[in-house]
């Protein structure tokens, strides 16, 4: 299992950026330039990958304030998991953690690990921006 993540500090309140992570429609403001065909309810989201796949993903599991999980909810290339912790720094800020988790073959992490890192770290950042 090939593990990514990136880390943020917010300065939000934990429940405040649980709320906005918790609904899948606030993620396409997360996304990158090379994601479009953006479709998403509060549980799932589809989308196009530029010039790789299209993912449609549901949020399979929310721990209030602490954690939410993503998974495909239609096949997907790999077997791939998304999952947002959140920790209350005790100060009005919280640590974000973006952990995508995916099952690659040795060829399929040679290509895809730079742009999942690219991912997790332009939604961090993207979430820090958006949320201050």
């Amino acid at each position: 299992m090939t593990v990514i993540d990136s880390t943020v500090e917010v300065n939000k309140p934990v429940a405040e950026v649980y709320t906005f992570l918790s609904n899948m429609n606030n993620h396409q403001q997360l996304m990158p330039e090379n994601i479009y065909n953006w479709e998403s309810t509060e549980d799932d989201a589809r989308f196009t990958i530029q010039n790789m796949a299209k993912l449609a993903i549901k949020i399979s599991n929310r721990i209030e304030n602490q954690e939410i999980t993503a998974i495909p909810s239609e096949k997907a290339p790999f077997d791939v998991e998304l999952k947002w912790t959140l920790a209350d720094n005790g100060n009005g800020t919280t640590t974000a953690k973006h952990i995508i988790s995916a099952d690659l073959n040795m060829m399929m992490k040679m290509l895809a690990s730079g742009p999942l890192q690219k991912l997790a770290d332009h939604q961090t950042e993207k979430l820090k921006e958006i949320l201050g």
